[in-house]
């Protein structure tokens, strides 16, 4: 059975991921059960960039196929802001990035907002000295803020994004929220891929 490494430590993305990924013909393993411990750093424009360098050096440091991903929220208001400096919005310690979103929007009517998710992944490569050869693929999701958090499901920001339905994605069941979702989305682009390559290895 073929491995396929997700590159991260996030337990919220690591749940997500694994039921998005339940039908793949492989294994997927996460970097805490391999004993890969690396710290990416994430200083590019884009979220291809981000998604990609985390992708090769996770590739580089376990040989397996790897999977990684960069997304973030992009609202309006700010100037479709944070965007890739999502998970960094307010600096290094900001005890609770929701309500400060909230509060950098305001009580701005411009409240578009939406979702977007672009993952790398990085085949090793067929001869040592070689780069991975890495593929992107993306998905976004649209919405608005929402005026306050509402519902316990997912995490992040999803208790704040809010959908055409009036429903935000953390009042969402899971089977639809995987459905819809960004990440969804950009897994089901990915899929034709990743079947190829580890039923092939």
């Amino acid at each position: 059975m073929s491995d396929l490494l997700l590159a991260t430590a996030n337990r919220g993305k690591q749940r997500e991921f694994g039921r998005l990924l339940a039908g793949i013909p492989g294994r997927l393993v996460f970097p805490q059960q391999i004993g890969v411990e690396l710290d990416v750093p994430e200083p590019h424009g884009t979220y291809a960039e981000n998604a990609a360098a985390k992708a090769d050096a996770y590739c580089r440091a376990s040989g397996l196929l790897t999977l990684a991903d960069d997304s973030g929220i992009e609202v309006a208001a700010l100037a479709w802001g944070p965007g890739v400096l999502t998970a960094r919005f307010g600096g290094a310690d900001v005890p609770d990035r929701v309500a400060l979103l909230l509060n950098a929007v305001g009580d701005s009517a411009e409240r578009a907002a939406r979702m977007v998710c672009v993952l790398a992944l990085a085949t090793p490569p067929p001869a040592a000295g070689q780069p991975p050869l890495i593929e992107t693929f993306a998905g976004a999701m649209e919405g608005s803020l929402a005026a306050e958090p509402r519902g316990s499901g997912g995490f992040g920001y999803d208790p704040v994004f809010l959908l055409p339905s009036g429903l935000t994605t953390a009042e969402l069941p899971e089977p639809e929220k995987d459905r819809i979702s960004h990440r969804g989305r950009a897994v089901a682009a990915a899929m034709p891929r990743l079947r190829e390559l580890l039923a092939g290895r």
